[in-house]
């Protein structure tokens, strides 16, 4: 199997949880932080939902310099706007994936604030970046729901919600 179509099963299996994860963002705590250091719930999950997006920019782009290009995040006022979000970053990805060839992977990608780079890697390094960053902070997002005592949906196996434990 080739990498890209390997990007491409992970990509979408980790979907369904991600979105299932999404699905659960009360709408009335979106401020809400278990951390002053943490991002909001509401930053958090607009972050989740563009990151499939960073497949379809390792194709389209050689660098994102934050210097050279205002990054404004999406707002997003209620679930359907949030999913509708992520369905969207996530159709782009999966198009980009399809579309690609194995050589595509391999051209360098860097990710700067004017002199200063924050991540270089390649393109295919930037699609797994997208991956692994998802998985994380969809992690965290779990955390913010169990502390809000919202039951979450198992991920790779069940929940302690799943079963009685």
């Amino acid at each position: 199997m080739s990498t890209l179509n390997e990007f491409l099963e992970e990509l979408n299996s980790e979907s369904i949880v991600t979105r299932k994860m999404l699905m659960l963002i009360p709408e009335d705590q979106k401020d809400y932080k278990p951390h002053v250091k943490s991002m909001s719930m509401s930053i958090l999950a607009q972050h989740i939902a563009e990151l499939p997006g960073w497949a379809t920019m390792a194709f389209n782009t050689e660098e994102f310099d934050f210097a050279k290009e205002a990054y404004t995040p999406k707002v997003w006022n209620d679930n359907q706007e949030l999913l509708a979000l992520f369905d969207q970053s996530l159709s782009g990805a999966q198009e980009a994936l399809k579309n690609a060839k194995e050589e595509d992977l391999l051209p360098s990608w860097i990710l700067r604030n004017g002199g200063q780079i924050l991540v270089e890697t390649t393109k295919g390094g930037l699609v797994r970046l997208a991956l692994s960053q998802t998985i994380h902070h969809r992690a965290q997002l779990g955390v913010y729901l169990r502390l809000l005592d919202i039951p979450i949906p198992g991920t790779y196996g069940p929940s302690a919600d799943d079963q009685n434990f």
